[in-house]
């Protein structure tokens, strides 16, 4: 196998999920994960630190995405809607290979380790968008407010859209993850306009 084989980084994030799946994440040693890619050890740490970065290395990509969102909302986007519109695109990216990211899910939610990662990753989005929200001029305790309401209602859509069962057949908006995101986001605003004066 050559030394600069294309597109190595996915080939060892495919067999590592591939493994992760079939024997769980703490079995599997980076040495297995090289192998069923058909690359080297040191190939797989010319791209990754260890084996939890496999399931994680597009948190940068996701921050960019994320912050380039907002910073591109129109003037007149309040922070909820700057935010919204960044965490709907966000799930579009999901939705491009909704299998890879429910596997991913799997093999996460059966070990503590990763869930705990999950959670950092989960708060480093949150950071980016209230720098984002800051950026556009938001004050802080508002930025914060809007950046971490919105990953709340990013995660219970994503947790409804991880459960249903997939349906290829069916495109409607709806049962995609934009889609739940924004039906979270306009339910999160009732429950918050439905709060009595008190």
């Amino acid at each position: 196998m050559g030394r600069w084989e294309p597109n190595a980084r996915g080939r060892l994030a495919e067999a590592a999920l591939a493994l992760y799946a079939e024997q769980g994440f703490e079995r599997t040693t980076v040495i297995e994960i090289a192998e069923a890619a058909g690359l080297t050890e040191r190939t797989f740490f010319r791209h990754f630190t260890d084996k939890r970065e496999v399931l994680f290395y597009g948190t940068e990509t996701a921050m960019d995405m994320l912050t380039r969102a907002i910073a591109e909302a129109p003037a007149s986007a309040s922070p909820m809607d700057a935010v919204g519109a960044a965490l709907e695109s966000f799930g579009a990216f999901f939705q491009e290979d909704p299998e890879r990211v429910r596997r991913r899910d799997a093999v996460v939610s059966s070990s503590t380790e990763l869930r705990e990662r999950e959670l950092v990753k989960l708060d480093a989005l949150t950071s980016a968008m209230v720098g984002a929200l800051r950026e556009r001029g938001t004050p802080a305790p508002t930025a914060g407010l809007a950046a971490e309401a919105g990953i709340a209602a990013f995660k219970v859509a994503y947790a409804h859209w991880i459960a249903a069962e997939p349906d290829t057949t069916d495109s409607a908006a709806e049962r995609k993850l934009p889609g739940l995101v924004r039906t979270a986001l306009t339910d999160m605003q009732k429950l918050l306009a439905d709060r009595a004066p008190g």
